[in-house]
């Protein structure tokens, strides 16, 4: 089965124009595209072949869904660090899985728990998944296919001072970590784990080809098509 490979463009591009660009130049199977709030409509309309991504729940589900937007990016480390705690990550997740949208939950942990080593990181983790996913069961869900967790270290993403990947052995053992904890603690399965932290051309085989990740959720690398080519095709 094909990884799935999310591009989160954030505030970029500066225009609709670039963004239309951006996205006919992106438009690859099993590839989701998510743009900024106002180039939603008219980059869903350009997509043919890549599902469309909103980067929060920015709107009501209803008004996504007519948007054609299938996939819902939540609780990433930009909408945290403006104050979303896990208690509205939870229901904005419940919002999105109730209303048939497909839910990319994105947790990791700071720079000061990963310092403390791989035991502290995955007790930060599963304390964001047990608070994320408050709730939500299979019994109450339709989850096959419908929640993917994108495993973002927040000191590995681009955005921060001095940012590096994950060694692909650590983000991989991290990903196993959190599948068993879906299964074991929270009776959720059948969901895809991606690595999110400084994903590039130079590095994404080297975490695709770990087993248990299913794909990728990559931020600058997005923004240039050749790039992101170069990332599909490492799948």
């Amino acid at each position: 089965m094909a990884k799935i490979i999310i591009a989160n463009w954030k505030s970029h591009p500066a225009t609709l124009s670039e963004a239309l660009k951006l996205a006919r130049a992106s438009d690859i199977k099993t590839a989701v595209i998510a743009p900024p709030y106002p180039y939603l409509k008219k980059v869903g309309t350009l997509l043919k072949k890549a599902a469309l991504g909103s980067q929060d729940l920015e709107a009501s589900p209803s008004e996504l869904k007519s948007l054609k937007v299938k996939y819902v990016i939540i609780g990433h480390s930009d909408r945290r660090r403006l104050g979303d705690t896990d208690a509205i990550i939870n229901k904005k997740a419940r919002r999105a899985l109730r209303a048939g949208l497909k839910v990319v939950l994105c947790v990791g942990e700071n720079k000061a728990t990963r310092r403390k080593g791989l035991s502290a990181a995955k007790k930060f983790v599963a304390n964001q998944l047990k608070k994320d996913l408050a709730g939500i069961r299979a019994s109450r869900f339709m989850l096959r296919d419908s929640l993917t967790i994108a495993y973002e270290p927040i000191w590995a993403i681009s955005t921060s001072k001095g940012s590096r990947a994950d060694t692909p052995k650590n983000a991989a053992e991290m990903i196993s970590f959190i599948r068993d904890f879906l299964h074991s603690k929270l009776e959720i399965r059948n969901s895809k784990l991606l690595y999110g932290g400084s994903v590039t051309p130079k590095n994404a085989k080297s975490f695709l080809s770990q087993p248990g990740v299913d794909g990728a959720l990559v931020g600058g690398a997005s923004l240039n098509p050749r790039s992101f080519h170069a990332i599909i095709k490492a799948r």
